[in-house]
């Protein structure tokens, strides 16, 4: 093997971010949310996120805030909860909630014929969840959406990531066309680690500013 291998973790997070920053070149994203797009295209080396991913106006600050204030956090699936950042989410105070495997719910689904994503969803407005990591599946991203048009969810954040052919994209155009405080990909693309690595950034920024 002739290449140099570089071992430190920082100098192979700086350079891959410097190869980023080189290959995308101009863009149209602000100072706030590029790090967050650039998270992303790291965790995936997939530059087509800089053409997909979309801000809500202000969600950045409102999602800092959120992260500040210490409000509880939802996972549709414990793939994105295992990528969360831990020691960085217990600075904040943050709880981190998954329901999708709860006994309860699950049954609770079969016996109605819907998806468990739905119910955990209902079961983490109930407790009070603030912020939303959806990155696997649609009906839960449409539960949310369907909760705070009733008033029942009130939001500071939601990343909608959902990946897949049924329902994932069309639930991110719904998203996008919400008036939520939301982070999402367009298009069927998206999925857990994305899904966390946005919540990462996001905690980042939060401690830097």
């Amino acid at each position: 093997m002739n290449a140099e291998v570089i071992l430190n973790p920082e100098t192979i997070e700086a350079n891959s971010f410097s190869i980023i920053d080189a290959e995308v070149g101009a863009h149209d994203f602000d100072p706030r949310q590029w790090p967050v797009v650039r998270r992303i295209i790291h965790t995936t080396a997939d530059f087509d996120f800089v053409r997909n991913t979309c801000f809500a106006p202000e969600v950045i600050a409102q999602a800092v805030a959120a992260l500040r204030r210490g409000e509880p956090i939802l996972c549709d699936t414990n793939m994105v909860a295992a990528g969360v950042n831990k020691p960085r989410l217990q600075r904040f105070g943050c709880e981190l909630r998954c329901h999708v495997a709860d006994a309860e719910v699950a049954a609770a689904a079969k016996a109605e014929g819907i998806t468990r994503s739905i119910l955990a969803t209902r079961k983490g407005v109930a407790e009070g969840c603030g912020i939303f990591l959806i990155g696997n599946a649609p009906t839960a991203l449409y539960e949310l959406m369907r909760l705070t048009e009733t008033g029942a969810a009130k939001p500071s954040l939601v990343v909608g990531v959902p990946v897949g052919f049924v329902g994932a994209e069309e639930s991110k155009e719904a998203l996008f066309a919400s008036k939520l405080p939301f982070i999402t990909c367009r298009g069927r693309k998206g999925g857990s680690a994305i899904a966390a690595t946005i919540l990462n950034a996001l905690m980042i920024l939060a401690e830097e500013n």
